[in-house]
């Protein structure tokens, strides 16, 4: 069998090339056309694979940026140790649990307890997989990020005057968010390659396309290399941009000892 990428300008319905391939490829995709190619399929799975990925990474940033925050503070009061206890129980339970069988529990356990869940699309079910999964991830490398900050910083922010919640916000968590930067690159990577579990469920992303197109065009080689090349794409857009906000904001005169308290 010879390598031949030019199956990715054949017809999904017909067995035949398109001579404008790429041409036709962008034309169909802003007019809605059913007539596809194997190559418009591709760039709507790629399409899912960043929405799935975007929307699961947003998320897990908020929710872990939040459960960090909260396990660095002290519980004196009992609303306190709660949500201490319940920070602390969140990290154990999704870090420990894959992430496939968290989707798994999204697409077909929870619709059940909860029927509402049914209306939500399967794609927004393994963004919340992904994200709670995630946001364990992060949860640690936040607390890890304020830990390795020199604690002169908060006394500093309450001398003058500021209360913890201020000196969180306009104090601590921007540097330590700072100095997590190099982990947090290595989430978002993992995140966009995770967003393969999908297909368990039938979203149309990458990994899903690679295994339907192998099985309708017997062209397994060329299909796993066009998805493979656009997962590598990905991951290495999203190294240079995190790269790159990690040098605009880098803290000068930060110590290197503390930047890799954060890993």
């Amino acid at each position: 069998m010879t390598f031949d990428l030019s199956i990715l300008c054949k017809s999904t319905l017909e067995d035949e090339y398109s001579p404008t391939c790429f041409g036709q490829t962008f034309y169909g995709l802003l007019h809605g056309l059913n007539d596809q190619t194997y190559l418009d399929w591709l760039l709507q799975a790629w399409g899912w694979t960043l929405s799935v990925s975007m929307i699961g990474l947003v998320l897990a940033l908020l929710l872990g940026i939040t459960i960090g925050t909260i396990r660095t503070l002290a519980g004196a009061t009992l609303v306190g140790r709660l949500s201490l206890y319940f920070a602390n129980g969140w990290v154990e339970l999704f870090r420990n649990i894959p992430v496939l069988v968290q989707v798994f529990m999204w697409y077909h356990v929870i619709p059940l307890m909860l029927p509402m869940f049914k209306l939500i699309p399967s794609y927004l079910l393994v963004s919340f997989a992904l994200a709670f999964f995630t946001s364990a991830r992060i949860a640690e490398q936040v607390k890890a990020g304020i830990q390795s900050l020199p604690k002169g910083q908060k006394a500093a922010a309450l001398a003058l005057g500021m209360n913890t919640y201020q000196s969180y916000r306009f104090v601590i968590l921007p540097m330590a968010l700072r100095i997590i930067i190099p982990p947090l690159t290595s989430e978002a990577m993992n995140i966009v390659k995770n967003s393969s579990v999908a297909f368990a469920v039938s979203v149309s992303e990458l990994t899903m396309f690679a295994m339907q197109t192998q099985e309708e065009t017997s062209r397994g080689i060329e299909m796993y290399l066009a998805v493979t090349i656009l997962y590598v794409i990905t991951a290495f857009s999203v190294n240079r941009i995190m790269g790159l906000i990690e040098r605009k904001t880098r803290i000068p005169g930060l110590s290197l000892s503390a930047s890799n308290g954060a890993h």
